[in-house]
């Protein structure tokens, strides 16, 4: 499981979370030294025998068998561009929401539709794209023991996402399957809600829970 940009907090929670659950991590960032040194303290934080590695993004990507983007969105174009020829025939979880500082409680989304849709013209039709772990906070994923708030899934196609939905389920979440990629507008949009929502309310772990489905 390749992280990329996994250096930064939901990078690290995500890489905790699969890592306990026995995949093996490795930490993708601009740096490898950088990787290398979230790796080590993800080992001792952890305090189990876990595999979790660091190197560069081309590098994880190159390896592993599924990527994990956690990049900021200034980032996020530059690092797809770094990996899209050793991403090809594989699978993206797309975790990036496109903020814009200063505003990042207002919505503002790409000409492309969504981040996860402008992942998808970038590494075209040959790289399955999904949209990932946007609502959650990285405290949530630090932390052990249930979650109470859910992940939305969208995705190019319903084995992706069921694909995506099994990785949720492994790291102790409850995920739900949100329909195609073009959905992850609504699912990216939520987090400047959510963000909004910590600001004026004094929390910082704002979710969302889908209720009523049996």
């Amino acid at each position: 499981m390749a992280i990329l940009g996994g250096t930064g907090k939901e990078g690290r929670g995500l890489a905790y979370r699969l890592a306990k659950a026995g995949y093996q991590i490795l930490i993708g960032s601009r740096v490898a030294e950088k990787a290398n040194i979230a790796a080590t303290e993800l080992v001792q934080r952890t305090g189990e025998k876990v595999c979790i590695e660091g190197m560069t993004n081309l590098e994880a990507a190159q390896i592993g068998d599924i990527a994990i983007l956690t990049v900021p969105y200034s980032a996020h174009r530059e690092t797809l561009e770094t990996v899209k020829a050793v991403l090809q025939g594989k699978m993206l979880i797309d975790v990036t929401v496109p903020l814009v500082p200063p505003k990042v409680s207002r919505v503002q989304m790409p000409s492309a539709g969504s981040a996860a849709q402008e992942a998808l013209q970038i590494l075209g039709e040959n790289v399955q794209v999904t949209a990932a772990f946007q609502n959650i906070s990285h405290k949530y994923l630090l932390q052990d023991g249930d979650v109470g708030c859910d992940v939305l899934v969208t995705g190019t196609s319903k084995e992706a996402r069921e694909q995506t939905l099994t990785l949720v389920s492994m790291a102790g979440l409850t995920g739900w399957d949100a329909g195609p990629i073009e959905n992850s507008v609504v699912v990216e949009g939520l987090t400047s809600v959510l963000i909004g929502i910590n600001k004026r309310y004094g929390s910082t772990r704002a979710g969302i829970k889908i209720v009523g489905v049996v």
